[in-house]
């Protein structure tokens, strides 16, 4: 007698704890990435940041494409200001969608992968945006490290559109 209501009991536990998991839908992503013209260094011009990088200067993402697909990155900046200490960080990505390739995983810390998403790609391949289905972290990048006001503000509205909130948007400063 005591078995079905303890089982019922957790069943109802269950779905009440289903229920109360907020949701946020997945975030479109580009149609294709060519990968090997994707590679290279990119220049974080503005971020949503993770707190490693809440206070970077001269942020840039570089990537290289490993033999066995991975992509090998190198994330640099400088700590608090222009001159102070660089920070170097080397996360390892993996292409999750093998079709479009704009679907990564992003490895800090064995066995745990980020999503990393490419959801605005330049046709040039100019500019890029970078997002998370959790709209928690989001980085504006370009190959180089000054973009136009009307190109920056033309990415802004696209991050907007994504559900982000635009007012943890930090502009990564950048003098070289």
């Amino acid at each position: 007698m005591r078995l079905p209501r303890l089982r019922v009991f957790f069943q109802i536990c269950l779905l009440l704890s289903l229920a109360a998991c907020q949701t946020t839908p997945r975030l479109a992503t580009v149609n294709a990435v060519d990968l090997p013209r994707f590679m290279g260094d990119w220049y974080v011009i503005a971020a949503i940041p993770v707190w490693i990088e809440k206070n970077s200067y001269n942020g840039v993402e570089s990537y290289a494409l490993n033999a066995d697909g991975t992509i090998a990155t190198t994330y640099t900046f400088r700590e608090g200001s222009f001159t102070g200490p660089e920070k170097r960080y080397n996360p390892k990505g993996f292409v999750r969608n093998n079709q479009t390739k704009a679907e990564w995983g992003m490895q800090f810390i064995w066995p745990l992968k980020s999503e990393y998403l490419i959801t605005y790609l330049a046709d040039d391949y100019s500019t890029t945006i970078i997002s998370r289905s959790a709209r928690d972290s989001a980085w504006i990048m370009a190959r180089k490290p000054v973009i136009p006001g009307p190109e920056y503000d033309k990415l802004t509205a696209i991050l907007g559109a994504q559900g982000y909130d635009l007012s943890k948007l930090r502009q990564v400063p950048q003098r070289w």
